[in-house]
């Protein structure tokens, strides 16, 4: 193992952060997990997993903690100034002017540049704008009083991987790359070529690196917004958009994706803005942000339909992760959903089993007394969890209408039961 990659400093232990320290622990690298919140550090420290829906990551992060290879701390400061290579992967998200909000990564520059030493790689994880590495991180770092270039190696790899099996695409997708030179790139891929499994792509500089996140989930977008305005037409039609959907792709030239209620999760809500603060002209991304935010609005207006209205009535939405079989909330589409619904008159419950009440009530959000509750009108299954599939429909009295905003169910089972199913786009 070479002396330049080892110690790690990564810093940001949260659902992305922790399983690259543990997998870079896992290759005999020496690591130190750095966060501010120190609940989650003292979990780290003691071997122990704040994350247990992470598949996997609970055995390997107590396998690298046992084998002395990793831990955790809250002092980043102290951990940079005897690392060799510093991760930084803390969330950017969005400013309610649907800029990036650079707090948590400008907070966590100035504690790396008070560690830092010459000859230092500093590679950033965290999916932002493009530019971002070298314009706004680099003058950060160079408070430090050293130079990027010349004491300070720099580059970036984003982050392209899924919550709940991180570990996993850690070893499939292949690492995406690029340096502000070419003494940075060559550091950085020689860390990854020894830190992952995955082959590393070397890009010709950062920007490069950052444009290819926001191109791949922009697409994403983009074809999900398709598959809502099909669905949508489909409505219009009688006609099933998942039959017609999976028969389209069984050309090879059509990879549509599915419809749903909406769009939740730290990256596809949120990087086509990235994408949009340098290119402000481009149509296509806005516009899908638009109609997949507007899908809300759509969903709580077919249930409307078939209830007559909305007021006083008592809607229950099933999940508040923003996909199945995690906890995580971020932009979930019930968030969204649920507020069209109270302007609307209705009383809105949320369950989700990885949630309790008081974290409901958090976000603004009412947990049922009770589960199932004394009368619900209607049921909006958001998050498809593994728990809803097995649930008893008809245990939930006065419920006419299960409205499957992720076409999770079956329709013949569901109406089997006499009640009436919304599908989207079915």
């Amino acid at each position: 193992m070479s002396d330049d990659l080892s110690p790690v400093a990564v810093v940001g232990l949260g659902r992305i952060g922790l399983p690259l320290a543990v997998q870079y622990a896992s290759q005999g690298l020496t690591v130190t997990g750095c966060d501010i919140n120190a609940d989650i550090v003292a979990e780290v420290a003691q071997g122990r997993c704040p994350y247990p829906d992470e598949e996997g990551l609970e055995a390997a992060l107590r396998a690298a903690h046992a084998a002395g290879h990793l831990t955790a701390t809250t002092d980043t400061r102290e951990a940079v100034s005897r690392s060799k290579v510093v991760v930084i992967i803390v969330p950017v998200g969005l400013t309610p002017e649907n800029r990036a909000d650079f707090s948590a990564l400008d907070a966590a520059a100035r504690s790396v540049a008070a560690g830092l030493r010459p000859g230092t790689l500093v590679i950033l994880e965290t999916t932002v704008p493009a530019g971002t590495t070298r314009s706004h991180l680099g003058p950060l770092l160079e408070t430090s009083g050293l130079r990027i270039g010349q004491e300070i190696l720099l580059a970036y790899s984003p982050e392209r991987v899924f919550v709940g099996r991180v570990l996993a695409d850690l070893r499939k997708y292949p690492k995406i790359v690029g340096g502000v030179d070419d003494a940075s790139l060559k550091r950085a891929a020689a860390f990854y070529e020894k830190a992952l499994a995955a082959p590393v792509l070397r890009m010709a500089n950062c920007e490069t690196a950052e444009f290819v996140k926001l191109a791949e989930t922009t697409y994403r977008d983009v074809n999900i917004a398709l598959a809502n305005e099909l669905a949508r037409a489909a409505d219009q039609h009688g006609v099933d958009v998942v039959e017609a959907i999976a028969a389209a792709n069984s050309q090879p030239f059509s990879h549509i994706h599915q419809p749903g209620m909406g769009v939740g999760g730290h990256c596809i809500p949120v990087y086509p803005y990235f994408l949009l603060e340098g290119a402000e002209e481009a149509r296509l991304p806005r516009a899908a942000r638009q109609i997949n935010d507007g899908m809300a609005r759509y969903t709580v207006e077919r249930l409307a339909g078939v209830l007559g209205n909305l007021s006083r009535k008592t809607i229950l939405i099933l999940g508040l992760s923003y996909r199945p079989n995690i906890k995580e909330a971020a932009y979930s589409s019930t968030l969204l959903v649920a507020r069209e619904m109270m302007a609307a008159g209705a009383h809105v419950l949320v369950h989700d089993p990885y949630y309790s009440a008081d974290e409901m009530n958090r976000l603004g959000l009412e947990a049922p007394p009770t589960f199932p509750p004394a009368h619900t009108d209607a049921l909006v299954i958001q998050a498809a969890h593994d728990e809803y599939q097995k649930l008893d429909l008809a245990s939930f009295n006065g419920c006419s209408v299960v409205l499957d905003g992720r076409n999770a169910l079956s329709k013949k089972k569901v109406e089997a039961l006499g009640l009436r199913y919304l599908g989207i786009g079915r």
